[in-house]
């Protein structure tokens, strides 16, 4: 039973659209219709500034409670992938040109693989196991 949640400004980058928009909104647009009419519609630059400082107050919220915690693609990540021992087996693949290492989930039924995160160090691989709560994981090339 997976619970939707909304993701944070901050996670998803949507932090360069909200800025263009208020700048759109609050300079762009009253510049562009000030040159054509000869008014300035100070309206719309009041609306760009409130765009523009919910934005960065939004923003500073998420980052304060962000701070020491986990990332949040990791918080929820067991929840989203579940891992079942008796039905998976942990494994990393790892790319014999590359290098590049994948860690997931084997089904011991049909061998399908579920990749979860990528293994970029040992830190990764650390915070993997603690996630789901792994002793051992093998390794397949």
């Amino acid at each position: 039973m997976s619970k939707h949640r909304m993701p944070k400004i901050n996670s998803i980058h949507f932090g360069a659209i909200w800025i263009a928009i208020s700048l759109v909104i609050g300079i762009l647009l009253p510049g562009v219709i000030w040159i054509i009419t000869g008014a300035f519609y100070w309206g719309l630059s009041l609306i760009g500034g409130i765009v523009l400082l919910g934005f960065i107050i939004v923003f500073i919220i998420e980052m304060r409670q962000d701070s020491g915690k986990k990332p949040y693609y990791e918080r929820y990540l067991s929840e989203d992938i579940p891992f079942d021992p008796e039905k998976q087996i942990a494994v990393i693949k790892s790319s014999i040109c590359t290098g590049e290492q994948v860690a997931g989930f084997k089904s011991k039924e049909d061998g399908h693989f579920t990749e979860v995160m990528l293994i970029r160090n040992a830190k990764d691989l650390e915070t993997f196991k603690e996630i789901y709560r792994i002793e051992e994981i093998k390794k397949e090339y």
